[in-house]
């Protein structure tokens, strides 16, 4: 039989696209602001918990809320294998929490990054939306997975509102909007939300469909997989008891497939590494 390279190359690719490829493990964690009143659990004596932990589960991407700048380098000089993608929300810069991507540097290709404000000025740095208490901002990080031949996703991470109901349903909606609006790209959404799943801004994340990629937009793990976690409350004020819902989430656009997720409790001699749980759930392409 007579082989013709470009079909040759052609079906390499093909069949290169269509293998497996590895599973991503993917982080959300609210770190708590650098807040020297939190007394004994103030970050300088809780930081080197929160590295140990990052360097146990090693993630390939992590989402982190509640990054001040001093956070941010300590972060950046404890995990070395990560690049990192985050502004300040006050200007853009450094002044304010951050709500940075790490990704691993010797999975992913960064292809193009951005930011916006959940308000009705998204462009505008600083900007405050609707009954928001605070300024309020999402960071977003478009890769190249070498792990996967070469397929590409967007992943985005936010902090919603504490005390704005109405903040919080407008930031969901803009954020509903911005993942439409990639035309049905594979898309990771971590985030802390500040409302639990029994809500309408969860409902506008994970109810309805998407057109372009014919399937729900948003999934969540904990509720396709059945996860025992899936009521519990993350957010527990540094003595390990739940209060409230789920308020940190994972979501994911059709395109992987979740096989494990988890809420870590884990604690040290009583104390915890933030007042949120992380939350870890493993991905897998689909073909």
């Amino acid at each position: 039989m007579r082989c013709i390279p470009g079909l040759l190359g052609l079906s390499l690719a093909v069949l290169a696209g269509c293998q497996a490829a590895a599973p991503l493990t993917v982080l959300c964690f609210n770190i708590r602001f650098d807040n020297p009143a939190d007394g004994p659990d103030a970050w300088s004596e809780r930081r080197g918990q929160v590295f140990d932990f990052l360097h146990e589960r090693d993630p390939d991407l992590c989402g982190l809320q509640e990054v001040l700048i001093r956070q941010r380098d300590e972060l950046v000089t404890a995990l070395p294998t990560h690049d990192v993608v985050g502004v300040g929300r006050d200007d853009a810069a450094v002044q304010g929490e951050f709500v940075p991507i790490f990704f691993r540097r010797t999975r992913f290709d960064l292809l193009d990054h951005g930011h916006f404000w959940l308000s009705p000025t998204p462009d505008v740095p600083g900007s405050r939306g609707w009954d928001a208490a605070i300024t309020r901002m999402a960071t977003w990080v478009r890769l190249r997975d070498r792990a996967a031949g070469g397929r590409e996703l967007f992943v985005l991470n936010t902090h919603f509102d504490h005390r704005g109901p109405e903040s919080r349903l407008e930031a969901a909606r803009l954020l509903r909007q911005w993942v439409e609006a990639r035309a049905g790209a594979p898309v990771i959404l971590l985030g802390d939300f500040n409302t639990a799943s029994d809500s309408a801004p969860y409902a506008t994340l994970v109810g309805g469909r998407d057109t372009a990629a014919g399937a729900t937009l948003l999934h969540d793990p904990f509720v396709v997989l059945g996860s025992p976690f899936a009521q519990l409350g993350t957010f527990h004020a540094f003595d390990g008891q739940p209060r409230g819902g789920r308020i940190d989430w994972i979501l994911h656009t059709v395109h992987f497939e979740a096989t494990t997720a988890t809420i870590d409790q884990r604690s040290v001699d009583g104390r915890y590494p933030s007042d949120h749980f992380p939350v870890v759930v493993t991905l897998q392409w689909r073909p």
